[in-house]
C-alpha cells in the first residue's frame, strides 16, 4: 500500500485532508433548495465509496505495509470495532453540526462546533499516541482556536449589518454546536486505537480501517437521518422521501461527489497520521484546519462578505493570520 516515507510525504498529505475537509460541504450548495436530510443519503454512499476506490487502488500495491483486501480479512475484531464506532460518533456529530447550522448559523455553529473538536480532539488523540513538541502542538491549537474565534465575530459583524435576518434560536444552536463539538473530538482516538492495534495484535492498516469507518457511517445514517427527516431539529416541516428520487441526477452526484471528497481527506490523514513523527494528535489538529478552509471558499469564491463592514474584515484577516501562525506550530511540533 502507498505510505508516506517522509515527513514531507505525510504533511502534504494533512494539507490534501485539510484541503478536503473543507471544501466538501460545496457540493451541498449545488443543489439549492435540496433538504440536507435527502442530499446525505448519497452523500454516505459516495463516503463509502470513496474509502473502497482508494482501498483498491493505492492501498493495495506498492511494498509498504498488507495489501488492502488481506488487511480486511485479517484484521482484528477490537481494531473492527474502534473503527466502526469512530465512524458512528462522527457521523452523528456531522448530522448534528449541520443541524446546529441550520438553527443559528455559521456565526455560532460552526465556530463553536469545530473549535471544540479541535481542542477535544487534539488532546484525547495526544493521549491516545503522545507524538511531537507538545508546546508546539497545543500552542499552535490555541491560535488555531483564537483565529476560529476571529472567525466567528466575522460572522456575527456580517449578520449584524443584514438588512433581514431571520430568527433562531441560538440556545437550540448552542447546545446542538456543543454536543456536535464534543463527539467530532471524540471520534478520531478511537481511529487511532484501530490504527495502533490491541496489545498484543497486530496494527490495521488505514485503508482498511477506513473502510471499516466507513460501515460504521453507512449503519448510523439509516437510523440517525431517519430520525431527522422525520423529527428535524431546525424546526423546519418534516422531510418526506418523495423529494428524494425525483432530484435531479446533478444533485445525487453532487452528494456522492460530496463523500468521496470528504473520505479522500479521512484516508489521507489515517495515513498521515501513521507515519514517523506525526501521531494522530498532529494529523487531526492540521485536519480540522479544514474551518479555515471553509472560510476562504465563503469569502473569495461564493462572495459571502461581499457587503460586509469594515470590522467583519478585519476579523477576517486577523482569522488567517493566528490560523497561518497556529498551522505551522503544528507542522512544526513532530521535528522539535
Amino acid at each position: 500500500m502507498f505510505f508516506p516515507e517522509t515527513y514531507i510525504g505525510a504533511l502534504l498529505l494533512m494539507f490534501l485532508t485539510m484541503l478536503c475537509w473543507g471544501s466538501w460541504a460545496n457540493t451541498l450548495k449545488l443543489c439549492p433548495g435540496y433538504r440536507f436530510q435527502l442530499f446525505y443519503w448519497d452523500y454516505a454512499l459516495g463516503l463509502a465509496g470513496g474509502t473502497m476506490f482508494w482501498g483498491l487502488t493505492v492501498g493495495s500495491h506498492g511494498h509498504t505495509g498488507t495489501p488492502f483486501l488481506v488487511d480486511i480479512v485479517q484484521a482484528p475484531v477490537p481494531s473492527i470495532l474502534f473503527a466502526a464506532a469512530g465512524g458512528v460518533i462522527f457521523n452523528i456529530a456531522n448530522l448534528l453540526l449541520v443541524a446546529a447550522i441550520e438553527v443559528a448559523g455559521l456565526a455560532v455553529a460552526f465556530p463553536v462546533g469545530i473549535g471544540l473538536a479541535l481542542i477535544v480532539g487534539a488532546v484525547s488523540s495526544y493521549l491516545v499516541r503522545p507524538a511531537g513538541n507538545p508546546f508546539l502542538l497545543f500552542g499552535g491549537v490555541a491560535l488555531v482556536t483564537i483565529a476560529i474565534l476571529f472567525d466567528a465575530s466575522a460572522y456575527r459583524r456580517r449578520e449584524a449589518k443584514a438588512k433581514s435576518k431571520e430568527k433562531v434560536d441560538p440556545t437550540r444552536g448552542i447546545v446542538l454546536s456543543l454536543v456536535a463539538g464534543v463527539l467530532m473530538g471524540t471520534f478520531y482516538p478511537l481511529v487511532a486505537a484501530a490504527l495502533r492495534g490491541a496489545k498484543g495484535v497486530s496494527p490495521v492498516g488505514p485503508y482498511a480501517v477506513a473502510l471499516f469507518f466507513a460501515v460504521g457511517v453507512l449503519l448510523s445514517t439509516i437510523p440517525a437521518n431517519l430520525f431527522l427527516m422525520f423529527k428535524p431539529l431546525d424546526g423546519k416541516p418534516p422531510v418526506k422521501f418523495s423529494g428524494y428520487m425525483p432530484a435531479p441526477l446533478s444533485w445525487h452526484l453532487a452528494g456522492l461527489l460530496g463523500g468521496a471528497i470528504w473520505a479522500t481527506g479521512a484516508i489521507s490523514n489515517f495515513v498521515a497520521s501513521g507515519a514517523h513523527l506525526v501521531g494522530p494528535a498532529v494529523s487531526y489538529s492540521i485536519g480540522q484546519g479544514a474551518t479555515m478552509v471553509s472560510a476562504c471558499w465563503g469569502v473569495f469564491v461564493w462572495r459571502e462578505f461581499a457587503d460586509a463592514p469594515k470590522a467583519a474584515l478585519r476579523a477576517l484577516l486577523y482569522m488567517f493570520i493566528f490560523f497561518a501562525l497556529g498551522l505551522v506550530a503544528v507542522a512544526l511540533a513532530p521535528l522539535y
